[in-house]
């Protein structure tokens, strides 16, 4: 009986006190990455030229609590996103102001260097 009890708190303690701690950290982490890439683009559209181009490169942590993850810019209708997610957890920050003029898409993940690039021709 002992054994069982054992065994059954060896799973809750997994469960509650690690992985639970590092979901949680690992969204709050993905709202912060996607808001520091929002306001990127958001700032290069400002400055953006009317002929001609402009490229900014720029770098976000290559893991989040250990472990890998996708930033995707979205367009859906006029709504611009940046998604971030790795497995189960997923974040969603809005791109302020600019969905209606420029459509932003793209992806990446956190390895290297990333690439933001903006052309008045357009891609």
């Amino acid at each position: 009986m002992l054994l069982l009890l054992l065994v059954m708190v060896m799973f809750t303690v997994n469960a509650v006190f690690m992985e639970g701690p590092a979901d949680t950290l690992q969204y709050h982490a993905f709202i912060d990455i996607g808001n520091g890439i929002s306001t990127r683009i958001v700032d290069m559209y400002v400055i953006a030229p009317t002929n001609g181009g402009i490229s900014t490169q720029f770098d976000i942590p290559d893991d989040v609590a250990g472990r890998e993850y996708l930033v995707e810019a979205d367009l859906e209708r006029a709504k611009q996103r940046i998604l971030v997610s790795s497995g189960d957890i997923r974040s969603s920050i809005s791109i302020a102001g600019i969905g209606a003029t420029r459509g932003v898409t793209g992806n990446t993940t956190g390895a290297g260097w990333n690439v933001i690039e903006y052309s008045s021709e357009g891609f």
